[in-house]
């Protein structure tokens, strides 16, 4: 969660099930903010013996979000949410990677290959294999 002084509140900045994208996606959008003059503070929120904990208290100058103000507990629809965006995003990288490669115009076929990739494959395992789709495709 990133404090916004302006606004004097608290806005969510990045979701993930893993804490290192979290905290590529934070040190990313602290980096921006600095750049352009802001100040910046980071609360890092995530699950501990199935509650919401706060990690790495923020520094003083921004009061901290209280426990019971931090992310809302899940749903039972949250992490079946989160699992779709994944696969959506992993079939989107595989899709710009086979348009780079000049493969355009897929049948069903392949559009279920597509899927199944997107559903079976991690992020950087697909991300690897669109980079060697768009490598293919530069060297016509």
């Amino acid at each position: 969660m990133f404090h916004q002084p302006s606004q004097s509140s608290w806005t969510v900045a990045a979701e993930s099930p893993h804490r290192s994208p979290v905290l590529y996606a934070a040190g990313d959008m602290a980096q921006t903010l600095r750049a352009r003059g802001d100040e910046v503070t980071v609360a890092l929120w995530g699950p501990k013996d199935g509650t919401w904990h706060l990690y790495d208290a923020p520094a003083a100058q921004a009061p901290a979000p209280a426990a019971s103000a931090g992310p809302p507990p899940e749903g039972p629809g949250e992490p079946a949410k989160l699992a779709e965006r994944m696969t959506d995003r992993r079939h989107q990288v595989l899709m710009a990677g086979l348009s780079k490669a000049g493969l355009y115009e897929l049948g069903p076929e392949d559009g279920e290959a597509v899927r199944v990739l997107a559903d079976r494959l991690d992020e950087p395992t697909v991300r690897r294999v669109a980079h060697w789709l768009s490598a293919a495709g530069g060297q016509r």
